[in-house]
């Protein structure tokens, strides 16, 4: 049996809803997609697919259950959707464990190297009020 799930687009916050079985393992709703997961459209099979890890939703596409004005104050969805796509992710298990996403991109390390920020009494910074 299945049962009607809603799922806020995290860009807009349109609602969309899919059919879904009775139990859920969702991980998380993102704008962007987990490294090393595997997605579907909502209208592919994905419930108890081998080697589907999620569903991509693309706000608009299909009925909405909640947009533009029909929102809660705050919320800016156009009635159309906005047309950028989400990630539905579900909790992945490798030998009994739960397994967690990593990171996308590059990493940034900010505050490396020997010297401080350089502020306007520094050497090398911008002339302060009282320098003459």
């Amino acid at each position: 049996m299945s049962y009607p799930v809603t799922y806020y687009c995290p860009c807009c916050g349109a609602v969309h809803e899919l059919e879904r079985e009775g139990y859920l393992a969702d991980k998380s709703v993102t704008p962007y997609p987990l490294s090393g997961w595997n997605y579907v459209d909502p209208d592919e099979p994905f419930e108890d697919a081998a080697g589907i890890d999620g569903v991509r939703i693309v706000c608009g596409d299909g009925e909405l259950l909640l947009s533009g004005d029909d929102l809660p104050a705050g919320a800016d969805a156009p009635d159309e959707g906005c047309g950028e796509p989400f990630y539905l992710s579900f909790v992945r298990f490798e030998d009994g464990v739960e397994i967690e996403p990593e990171p996308e991109g590059d990493r940034v390390t900010i505050g490396l190297g020997t010297h401080g920020p350089r502020g306007p009494d520094e050497p090398g910074g911008p002339a302060g009020p009282h320098d003459d």
